[in-house]
């Protein structure tokens, strides 16, 4: 083996700790389970080339979280991109999911989610979803905490309306039924 990879164990370790998190990440960036499956392949293949000295499992998620996220910028902007739709919750893939994570991704938020431009799908991901605070993901992203904060209002703010504006779809689909099952 070449003395710049990893131990097993490390990765392991690693892949054990973190791989759920970078996939639901990547899942959450692509919104595609083949592309997430791709992601998450080289970001573990990339950190058993990389020579970093991670001073704690902090450290080495935090480092996790940036590749990924990388990668996923990198995939998006390659000249192979093709366009991708919405994940559809009936996809295999999501067997491989624990409960919790299948009744998310079937939800009509994670849809609404989905929709958001890619910056603010991640600062929605990072801290609803995997639990950061504001300033440790202006840390990640290297950008300020008022930039994060503004973000996350506008996430929020495009979410009620979004979410909003379907609900009002639907209770207009809902009375058309309604009118005709009452005609009948």
């Amino acid at each position: 083996m070449d003395e710049n990879c990893r131990s097993e164990s490390f990765m392991e370790h690693a892949m054990g700790a973190w791989g759920p998190m970078a996939y639901r990440l990547a899942l959450s960036q692509t919104r595609s389970t083949c592309d997430a499956d791709d992601v998450v392949q080289d970001v573990f293949l990339k950190l058993f080339k990389d020579g970093t000295r991670f001073r704690s499992d902090e450290h080495l998620k935090a480092w996790l979280i940036r590749v990924t996220i990388n990668r996923c910028r990198e995939l998006h902007r390659s000249a192979w991109r093709r366009r991708v739709f919405a994940t559809d919750s009936d996809d295999p893939a999501f067997a491989n999911l624990e409960a919790p994570e299948q009744e998310l991704f079937a939800s009509e938020t994670w849809t609404a989610v989905g929709q958001l431009p890619e910056h603010l799908r991640l600062i929605v991901h990072l801290h609803y979803y995997e639990g950061y605070s504001l300033e440790d993901i202006a840390r990640m992203l290297d950008c300020k905490p008022t930039t994060i904060r503004t973000r996350l209002h506008r996430a929020r703010k495009r979410l009620k309306l979004d979410l909003e504006q379907e609900a009002e779809r639907e209770a207009i689909e809902l009375g058309r039924v309604s009118l005709a099952d009452e005609r009948r």
